[in-house]
């Protein structure tokens, strides 16, 4: 993304193609280059928003620093509900909280969160936030990534997962094992709570509860389909086809990654969201696009770059891959993909991959990307609102042409 600092463009971070910066330049906002002394020490732990309201040089310096700004926020949030006075807590289960929180919150790559300063900064169309803006924003993002963090705790405990984020999964700890599972309850709890001590007051309050409430519903049932389709029984690929692909995708993974961080700016704007039905729908199929480019990239991508080894093929993933092969092989294709599809046997893997490439799979892909990039755009520039276009073309320039 640009930003216009000083009569001059910076190229930031995101990875996206030459003529889409182009498209989204003209709707980004001047971002004034401010002076970073006196800034607060990174050792600084807050204990209240007026604490850190004070210290306005906290909020001060480029915007390359905003991953560090929001990541004070959350020392913030987190020292509030260590501290919730409508429990009594003793120091061993603080100290099992503040573990908890440390382990499973802020270890990702925090783009969900990053995405609500982000698109409110672009609906605010140039005017430039204030400290108050940045915490209430930043806290509405981590609000997101506890949300993410108590899909991931219980989600690794129903797969039986060993790994995540490069580190042993939170329930195969030593002493925590199935206190896991309600440490996952008591994440999804800390949300109400951190939208209740600073959001109570706003008239979006009730729009914001209702939001993370119905976004809950529908990842839980999207992991519902996704489990009876996938995880239990037979393997039984006649399950699979491109409809339930697509629910999966749609209500497990692309309401909370890419709905709810816009839905959330827009009620921080004044937006009424059923006023927005049509930048719902944009982002759905971003989400689902989304997650094609992870199935693709979990077979064809170099491991290096992506940086892991792919694993769908011999997890029985419900992947797009596998869905188109099963649409364009024959009887006999369809033989060997049944047979070796599922199983954790390189020589098994060998073929599948094999079949693919007879398949010609990668280009279908690529075509896909090709139509799905022209239909997004399409629909982003018949929004009527351009600031609404800065949105979500932003979101769709982090994602398009992605290698990892």
């Amino acid at each position: 993304m640009y930003f216009q600092q000083k009569g001059r463009l910076l190229l930031t971070n995101y990875k996206c193609s030459l003529s889409l910066l182009n498209q989204i330049h003209s709707y980004l906002f001047p971002i004034y280059e401010k002076e970073e002394k006196h800034c607060i020490p990174k050792s600084q732990k807050f204990s209240s928003f007026s604490e850190i309201n004070e210290n306005n040089s906290f909020f001060c310096g480029k915007m390359s620093d905003l991953k560090s700004k929001f990541l004070g926020v959350y020392k913030v949030l987190k020292s509030e509900l260590l501290n919730d006075p409508d429990f009594e807590f003793t120091d061993d289960d603080r100290q099992w909280v503040e573990r908890m929180l440390d382990y499973n919150v802020p270890g990702g790559k925090l783009n969900r969160g990053l995405s609500v300063i982000d698109s409110y900064s672009l609906l605010k169309e140039g005017k430039e936030l204030t400290s108050e803006d940045i915490f209430q924003t930043s806290s509405l993002g981590w609000c997101i990534e506890w949300l993410q963090a108590y899909f991931l705790v219980l989600d690794d405990i129903m797969d039986g997962s060993h790994t995540r984020r490069g580190q042993k999964c939170w329930f195969r700890l030593p002493k925590v094992g199935m206190i896991a599972a309600n440490d996952g309850i008591l994440l999804r709890n800390h949300i109400p709570r951190i939208l209740k001590k600073h959001f109570r007051g706003k008239p979006y309050y009730v729009d914001l509860l209702e939001l993370f409430n119905e976004v809950e519903f529908q990842t839980a049932s999207g992991q519902m389909i996704d489990l009876i389709t996938t995880h239990f029984g037979e393997k039984d690929l006649s399950k699979y086809s491109l409809p339930i692909h697509r629910r999966i995708v749609q209500y497990k993974t692309a309401y909370y990654s890419f709905y709810l961080p816009v839905a959330c700016a827009l009620l921080m704007a004044g937006e009424n969201l059923d006023n927005h039905v049509n930048v719902k729908n944009i982002l759905l199929e971003m989400g689902i696009y989304f997650q094609v480019q992870d199935d693709y990239l979990d077979c064809f991508a170099d491991p290096d770059v992506l940086g892991k080894i792919g694993t769908d093929i011999q997890d029985f993933k419900c992947s797009w891959l596998v869905v188109k092969a099963l649409e364009h092989c024959n009887d006999e294709q369809k033989k060997l993909l049944h047979e070796n599809y599922g199983k954790d046997d390189p020589a098994c893997v060998a073929k599948v991959k094999a079949l693919y490439n007879d398949l010609k799979l990668e280009d279908v892909y690529l075509e896909y990307e090709k139509s799905t990039y022209e239909k997004l755009i399409n629909s982003i520039e018949a929004q009527p609102s351009k600031a609404v276009q800065a949105v979500l073309k932003s979101f769709l320039a982090k994602i398009y042409k992605r290698q990892k």
